[in-house]
């Protein structure tokens, strides 16, 4: 994982999951990873903002990242990355880097 979340943008565009048009829709795909392993979250943690905070702050736009530890001692990362426009880091989206070849 990169130390600074808009670094994931430097990256093959074949590692990115999926792409948001929308906050809302990134918010809703946070959320749902969240909810698919909440079972193995181990400790305690703060709670997920709502859907709406979270929207309002991918809006901004701002990066989204979060880390839980898991039984087995292994780190579920999830992450949302703004790209373009992003008011402090000039890297393109993933789908409008020219494609090395």
């Amino acid at each position: 994982m990169p130390l600074e979340p808009h670094h994931w943008l430097l990256k093959s565009p074949a590692l990115v999951r999926h792409t948001f048009r929308r906050p809302h829709d990134a918010a809703a795909w946070y959320s749902e990873q969240f909810r698919r392993h909440a079972d193995i979250l181990s400790g305690s943690y703060a709670p997920l903002p709502t859907p709406a905070d979270l929207t309002r702050h991918l809006a901004a736009p701002a990066d989204l990242t979060g880390g839980w530890w898991t039984t087995g001692g292994r780190f579920l990362s999830l992450n949302l990355i703004a790209c373009g426009p992003h008011s402090q880091w000039p890297h393109p989206c993933p789908g409008e880097r020219p494609m090395p070849g």
